[in-house]
C-alpha cells in the first residue's frame, strides 16, 4: 500500500521546498470521485487541460474553454483536502496580453478555489508570469513540448534533439523562474536537458517524459491506470484499469441477461402482503 502523505494543506512554499530534497508527486484529476483517491498520496492535483482528450473525446486540448476548466476544477476541488490544487489556463485565454491573463487567472481562482494555475510558454510568456505573480497569482510554468502549440509545431515532438533546441529551452526555464513561477513543468524533454535545467534554475521541475533528473513527475492519471490502449512511451501503466472495467461490464451484461441480475441478495421484500389498489376505471364509471 502506498505511504499516506502528511495531512496538513500542501502549499506553494512547501512545493518549492521540494526542490532538491523529496520527489514531488502530481496527478491530474478532473473529477470529484478521483480527487478523493488521488488527495491522501499526491503533493499537487492538477486539473489539466488534458481532460478535453482524456475525457471530451477531443484530438487536442485546443477546443478546451474557461468554462470547461472552471467546471471540472470546482468539481475537484469539493474533494482536494491536502493536495495543492493546480488549474490549466486553457489555449486562446492568456497569449492576447498580461491584462487577459490577469482576468481569465483571476476568475479561474475565484470561482474554483484553486491555489495556483499553470500556463504555457516560455521567454514569450515570461512577461506576463511577472505581471500575474505581482498581483497575487502563483504559476507553475510549462514548457518543452507543449500541447497548446502542437498545430504551429507541427505536432508531438521531443525537445532538446538539436544544439540549438537545448539553448532555446534553457532560457526558457531561465525566464519562468526569473518571472516568479513556483515550479514549472518539462513535458517531453531529453534526459541530459531536463537534468541540466533541473540544475541550473533555483525552482522544482516536474518532469512528464523529462527523465527522473526532475525534481517531480506528474502524468495523466488515466494514462498511468491503463484506461487507453495507446500512451506515450514515458507512460509506465500501474495498473490495467480498461481490461478491468471492460470484464466487469461483460459480466453484468451476461447476468442480466441469464436472469442471475439482480437476485435475491439485490431485491427488496415487503414486510408483509401488499394489497393491490383498485384501478380507477376512465370515462367516470
Amino acid at each position: 500500500m502506498s505511504a499516506i502523505r502528511p495531512s496538513r494543506k500542501r502549499n506553494i512554499a512547501s512545493i518549492r521546498a521540494q526542490k532538491g530534497g523529496e520527489p514531488i508527486i502530481a496527478l491530474t484529476a478532473y473529477t470529484a470521485m478521483m480527487a478523493e483517491i488521488l488527495d491522501p498520496h499526491v503533493d499537487v492535483i492538477l486539473v489539466g487541460d488534458s481532460v478535453g482528450t482524456v475525457l471530451h473525446g477531443h484530438e487536442t486540448t485546443i477546443p478546451v474553454t474557461v468554462d470547461d476548466m472552471i467546471f471540472h476544477g470546482r468539481s475537484v476541488a469539493r474533494a482536494n483536502l491536502k493536495a495543492l490544487l493546480v488549474i490549466d489556463i486553457p489555449f486562446g485565454s492568456f497569449e492576447a496580453s498580461p491584462e487577459q491573463a490577469y482576468q481569465t487567472a483571476s476568475r479561474i481562482l475565484k470561482e474554483t478555489g484553486a491555489d495556483a494555475v499553470k500556463m504555457e510558454g516560455g521567454v514569450t510568456q515570461a512577461p506576463t508570469i511577472e505581471f500575474l505573480v505581482n498581483r497575487g497569482v502563483p504559476v507553475m510554468a510549462h514548457i518543452g513540448l507543449r500541447p497548446q502549440a502542437v498545430r504551429a509545431t507541427g505536432g508531438y515532438r521531443i525537445v532538446g534533439k538539436t544544439n540549438d533546441e537545448c539553448i532555446d529551452l534553457l532560457e526558457d526555464a531561465r525566464a519562468v523562474a526569473n518571472a516568479g513561477a513556483f515550479s514549472v513543468v518539462l513535458e517531453g524533454v531529453v534526459e541530459s536537458l531536463a537534468a541540466e535545467i533541473t540544475r541550473t534554475i533555483d525552482i522544482p521541475t516536474i518532469g512528464i517524459g523529462a527523465s527522473p533528473d526532475c525534481d517531480g513527475q506528474v502524468l495523466v492519471t488515466e494514462d498511468m491506470l491503463g484506461m487507453f490502449d495507446k500512451t506515450a512511451k514515458f507512460v509506465r501503466r500501474f495498473a490495467n484499469l480498461r481490461a478491468v472495467i471492460s470484464d466487469a461490464v461483460s459480466d453484468y451484461a451476461r447476468e442480466v441477461r441469464d436472469g442471475s441480475f439482480p437476485a435475491e441478495a439485490e431485491t427488496y421484500s415487503a414486510d408483509k402482503p401488499v394489497t393491490p389498489l383498485p384501478i380507477k376505471k376512465s370515462g367516470g364509471q
